[in-house]
């Protein structure tokens, strides 16, 4: 009788290679790891320490969060730079620069029971679990509701528990909730959130119109909501029956640009309203200004770091053509960043109706000082775009830049 028999020789052949490729798979696994962690830890220093966030607690937790595992594979390179990515359905993770800022506002406690709206990838929930005793998560996309779900269990958050649902009705069987985040944009605050707030307890919410919001904090107080403003802010706008209820909508047929003069301002001290994300942008109040009282001044001294404002608009590629951009720029000692492309500039960077970039467009390139100068732009809109985002400052780039007076008009089609 004959038997089939490996030889030897071949057998251990066969382990060794087996035993590369292992360890190779295991090795790259390793390096991977390493790489994340790496620019993780950057993240956090560069963009959330340095930012002005101070809970030690909360910059742990941001430290300890693996946000690329929120994400798409083919967004993980992106996964711990400052921004918005997009996760499906025409929804985005926020910035983790945000999600810090609204955890350290609603400062959390390890007794707080927790009620989050807007589930989205699951990351903000991710940050909040080990802050506090418990997370209700609701999220009104199915399939997003159900993807972060599966990320939360297998990433172990047990004490994360969601559910797929209209997060403007709440929870109520698992209410009062000591605190309520937000991470949509209602118009108003929803009334059913109000009632399963408990009397003490506070709620993080963006409210505002579709594209200009601001960030309050909110403490229940004798049953009433006593309102603390923040900052402004841009979230993407909830799916569902509030969203398509607004009383005041964008019309995208005549994008404008809102406050280009930064003549409306909020807080002290006071800041540019309808302007998000300021980051090393102060407002100032001078003789100087071309238009009205003040101005904005872009101001940075170490290459590569971010120094921006921003704002959103609605644009629609099938009924304009082209946007004319015009602004004044004054410069002092500009100089490129950590290369040649950190140059302040103005960035339009246009979306289509699922929030996928479908171009960028770019207004100025400008070094060196100068006085007061008019720039004109005519920047082409692609066909596919149905929404917008202008970043202006020096990204990037070192020295001071001071923006007046911007204007933005549509070429219709």
């Amino acid at each position: 009788m004959k038997t089939n028999r490996i030889p030897a020789v071949l057998s251990v052949l066969i382990a060794l290679l087996l035993s590369a490729v292992l360890f190779t798979d295991t090795a790259a696994v390793a390096q991977s790891r390493q790489v994340f962690e790496k620019a993780r830890n950057k993240m956090v220093d560069t963009e959330v320490v340095a930012a002005g966030i101070k809970d030690p607690r909360v910059i742990q937790s941001i430290r300890d969060t693996l946000r690329h595992e929120f994400v798409s594979r083919n967004q993980r390179q992106y996964a711990y730079l400052d921004m918005a990515l997009p996760i499906g359905e025409g929804q985005t993770i926020s910035p983790p620069f945000v999600v810090a800022y609204m955890t350290e506002s609603l400062q959390p406690k390890p007794t707080d029971k927790v009620l989050e709206i807007g589930t989205g990838s699951g990351y903000q929930a991710a940050v909040l679990s080990p802050l506090v005793r418990a997370v209700y998560s609701i999220e009104i996309v199915a399939p997003l509701g159900r993807q972060a779900a599966r990320t939360l269990r297998r990433l172990k958050y047990d004490n994360v528990h969601t559910k797929i649902g209209d997060g403007y009705k709440g929870w109520p069987e698992h209410a009062p909730f000591d605190k309520i985040i937000i991470t949509c944009s209602p118009e108003r605050v929803p009334p059913a959130l109000v009632k399963q707030l408990k009397e003490g307890g506070m709620m993080v919410i963006p409210v505002g119109r579709r594209y200009q919001q601001t960030l309050y904090l909110l403490k229940k107080v004798k049953g009433k909501m006593v309102a603390e403003t923040l900052r402004p802010t841009l979230f993407v706008p909830m799916t569902g029956q509030a969203e398509d209820r607004r009383r005041v909508l964008p019309d995208p047929s005549d994008p404008k640009v809102v406050n280009g003069g930064f003549e409306k301002t909020a807080g002290d001290p006071p800041t540019a309203t309808a302007w998000h994300y300021q980051r090393q942008a102060e407002l100032t109040t001078a003789d100087d200004a071309p238009e009205g009282d003040n101005y904005i001044t872009f101001s940075n001294a170490q290459a590569g770091r971010g120094s921006q404002i921003l704002q959103g608009f609605a644009v629609d590629g099938r009924k304009v053509s082209a946007l004319k951009i015009t602004l004044q720029a004054k410069g002092n000692e500009i100089r490129p960043g950590q290369n040649v492309r950190q140059m302040p500039a103005i960035l339009i960077n246009f979306f289509d109706e699922k929030r996928a970039t479908v171009a960028r467009q770019s207004v100025g390139s400008w070094r060196g000082s100068f006085e007061w100068q008019k720039e004109r732009e005519v920047v082409p809109v692609p066909l596919r775009a149905r929404e917008a985002i202008i970043t202006m400052g020096l990204l990037g780039a070192v020295g001071e830049l001071s923006i007046d007076d911007m204007v933005m008009e549509a070429v219709k089609r």
